[in-house]
């Protein structure tokens, strides 16, 4: 089930990237403790007026209280959970408008609050997420305030006016928040060259990753790539030749790679794969096929070829800085046998296949010697 899981999380509409997933997951993980403040400040609010606006309006901040609290279970586990918390939102927003519609419509003192929970999407979503979410929130203010006496709008529409227009500005700017901390997040994550992740976006989903694998009981795979002999390409052809190769190479490791699968580059011409998952035996095969790839095709015009050494975690047990050190062990012992090859930690080293032909079906037999 939990591969099953892994193997479904594809890009999505509110999410076109892997990256985008990763912002909503790390803005859910901010916005907590501050979202739960929110609706203790809005719950003091409510008990407040509670004896002219009526105690049972803290109902529907019950209700969206508990929504998040049941969007945050399993939701770093989930398949796509942006989805899961743009329903979260949903019923906010539903909560507040049937407080709305309930306490005088249009002369509600809670109209303006339809507001707020537009301020978290541009936080969360990219600018369609923002868009979809205020046209939900202006349709919400309008049906709120024409729901109870449709005449008296019509006649004084100000109140829904000045709250539609509060929206409209509330969601330009929290755009043009959302564009520069898009901005500022891609260039401390992404490798301008190769426009890979980078040891900073590693840092923080290796935390995530361990926490996934102890939900959904599987192991993770680790392949770590090396170009060969890639300072003779350097030396010769030039370095700007030798960024081609290394973009050429980046692209060609992504698009073999499954949507939902994680490549880095860690420096210079060594790259880094995550295999939510994955087992060593699966690892390995992927690892194969990516070394064919690169061979098969020329990159900056040039013929190159790459090494791999594979590893992977037991599963529910991620314990990257081991796990890493063995596939980087194993990366050497490929360089060792003639490079273009794969090798797998935990496999004696006589019994691997020679460069270029199958994987064996990985079975650990042994610690590497270090």
């Amino acid at each position: 089930m939990g591969k099953q899981r892994n193997r479904e999380r594809r890009v999505s509409w509110l999410c076109a990237t892997q990256a985008d997933r990763e912002r909503v997951l790390d803005m859910e993980k901010r916005l907590k403790p501050l979202r739960a403040s929110s609706f203790a400040v809005l719950a003091v609010a409510l008990l407040v007026c509670g004896p002219w606006v009526g105690w049972w309006t803290l109902i529907p901040l019950a209700v969206a209280s508990i929504m998040f609290f049941l969007t945050d279970r399993g939701l770093q586990s989930s398949p796509r959970p942006e989805y899961r918390l743009a329903l979260a939102w949903l019923s906010s927003e539903l909560a507040i408008a049937a407080s709305v519609a309930l306490t005088g419509g249009t002369h509600s003192p809670a109209l303006a609050w339809l507001v707020l929970p537009v301020v978290t999407l541009a936080a969360r979503f990219n600018v369609r997420g923002v868009v979809a979410g205020s046209a939900v929130a202006a349709g919400l203010i309008v049906a709120s305030s024409l729901i109870t006496d449709p005449g008296e709008v019509m006649a004084g529409p100000q109140y829904a006016v000045f709250a539609l227009a509060l929206l409209g500005a509330v969601a330009l700017l929290s755009v043009a928040l959302m564009q520069s901390d898009v901005h500022h997040r891609t260039a401390s994550v992404i490798d301008p060259l190769t426009s890979m992740l980078n040891r900073n976006a590693l840092r923080v989903r290796v935390d995530e990753l361990r926490a996934q694998a102890q939900i959904v009981q599987q192991p993770i795979g680790v392949i770590v790539g090396d170009l060969d002999h890639f300072k003779a390409v350097n030396d010769t052809h030039g370095h700007a030749v030798g960024d081609t190769v290394l973009r050429d190479v980046a692209y060609s490791l992504r698009k073999r790679l499954r949507a939902f699968d994680l490549a880095y580059r860690l420096g210079g011409e060594e790259f880094l794969v995550l295999l939510p998952g994955a087992s060593v035996g699966e690892a390995a095969m992927i690892a194969e096929d990516l070394r064919r790839t690169i061979h098969a095709n020329s990159h900056g015009n040039l013929a190159v070829t790459m090494s791999f050494g594979v590893s992977a975690s037991e599963p529910s047990q991620f314990a990257y800085d081991e796990v890493f050190e063995e596939a980087d062990q194993a990366l050497y012992i490929a360089k060792a046998a003639g490079r273009n090859c794969v090798r797998v930690a935990g496999i004696n080293p006589d019994t691997q296949p020679e460069p270029g032909s199958e994987p064996l079906s990985t079975q650990r037999v042994g610690a590497l010697s270090r």
